[in-house]
């Protein structure tokens, strides 16, 4: 008997070993370990993919659950995804999982180079998330990163503390103060040559200097500055902009003597993809006036006209409307053929041939729309916003010449 208890005593102890060295042993492979998957998940946020980031920083936190980096990247990486989400209950339960991985972060940060990163992943959160007070918070917490003594070289991902400023630069642009966004990534520029953030700052720097030339002058609204801070816009933020900054519809009904004859002026019909779109009335106003380039087109999928609300607005679609917008505004049907018969075009990608040939030169020679620098025209470049509101800023200058 006692020979027995021993035995299974024994099968136990070994039992209780084997696990105990199997947990030991899960993260010892040279790219296995809890800085390397937080290095790759830190990369994957800046290429935009925080599914992966998530994924690797959960495998860091498999292989150290006291590993405080990988706390703040995960919070990070679902505050990104949260941007997603629409439903608001949902939404709600992942913010709150969002604070959790933030206070973990906190509390399991020992060193200062920890403590730094959940300041930074702090400050991105606030910034994604936007919350009520958003941006005096992520002030506080940049002010606390920037007050942390910390080696640059201990700080394996963000490599700086000139990160803080770019990061909230970045919040500064979100949050349309474009002045103080300047200012912060051109603090990054003076701080030290060849920095990780140099470059994104450059780039941030230029975007924010050429949304405040654009806007200088005019006043633009929330949606206009929404739409001022994007990389490429869609048709309905460019029909948003048409009637809420160049007041088109005030301009063409002005043109109108009788108020019978504009009130019989309506769309064709309603298209179904704009029904729940937030430029809807915009939408249809710019239906209404029939602006050549946004119109409805027909979707072969669903054999119906949509007006394909989400589709990216490119350049030689935007020098086609706002010619036609010129157009109706002066009432001088010349334009629609100014530049017909040249033999040489100024522009190497756009051909005198082109049915864009006309619109191009309109804009380009009135100012409305400028050349790249490379000397070419980019037609089929996507339109950023800074570019969409100088162009209406200009457009709206001719119109007062008329």
């Amino acid at each position: 008997m006692k020979y027995l208890k021993l035995m299974i005593l024994l099968i136990l102890a070994g039992f209780f070993y084997g696990c105990a060295q199997k947990e030991i042993s899960k993260c010892t492979l040279p790219e296995h370990n809890p800085e390397h998957h937080y290095l790759i998940g830190m990369k994957a946020l800046e290429d935009g993919n925080p599914e992966l980031a998530q994924e690797k920083f959960e495998r860091a936190i498999y292989c150290d659950e006291n590993f405080s980096k990988a706390y703040s990247g995960l919070a990070i990486a679902k505050s990104e995804k949260v941007k997603r989400i629409q439903d608001p209950e949902i939404k709600k339960i992942e913010i709150e999982r969002i604070k959790k991985d933030l206070k973990t972060a906190k509390n399991k940060a020992k060193t200062p180079q920890e403590e730094f990163d959940y300041y930074m992943a702090k400050i991105r959160i606030l910034t994604n998330l936007k919350p009520n007070d958003w941006l005096e918070e992520t002030e506080k917490a940049y002010f606390n990163a920037v007050d942390i003594k910390v080696d640059d070289s201990q700080l394996t991902y963000y490599q700086g503390k000139e990160a803080t400023h770019y990061f909230m630069g970045i919040a500064y642009l979100e949050a349309f103060d474009f002045e103080k966004a300047k200012d912060k990534f051109k603090a990054v520029l003076n701080s030290k040559r060849d920095g990780k953030w140099h470059e994104k700052s450059d780039r941030a720097w230029k975007k924010a200097d050429k949304i405040t030339r654009a806007m200088a002058g005019i006043t633009v609204g929330n949606a206009g500055k929404k739409i001022a801070v994007k990389d490429s816009i869609t048709r309905a933020d460019l029909a948003a902009l048409l009637i809420n900054e160049l007041k088109i519809d005030r301009v063409f009904s002005g043109r109108i003597p009788a108020q019978s004859q504009i009130e019989k002026i309506k769309p064709e019909f309603v298209p179904a993809d704009i029904l729940n779109n937030p430029f809807k009335q915009e939408i249809l106003t710019i239906l209404k006036w029939k602006i050549r380039g946004l119109e409805p087109k027909y979707d072969e999928t669903v054999k119906a006209y949509l007006f394909k609300p989400d589709e990216v607005v490119k350049r030689g679609e935007m020098a086609l409307i706002l010619e036609d917008v010129l157009i109706k505004i002066t009432a001088d049907e010349k334009i629609a053929t100014a530049f017909f018969g040249h033999e040489k075009s100024p522009f190497p990608d756009v051909r005198t041939t082109s049915p864009i040939y006309n619109a191009v030169m309109n804009m380009t020679t009135r100012g409305i729309m400028e050349p790249e620098l490379s000397g070419e025209f980019n037609p089929e470049r996507a339109v950023d916003g800074a570019e969409a509101i100088l162009a209406i800023r200009m457009l709206k200058q001719k119109l007062n010449t008329y």
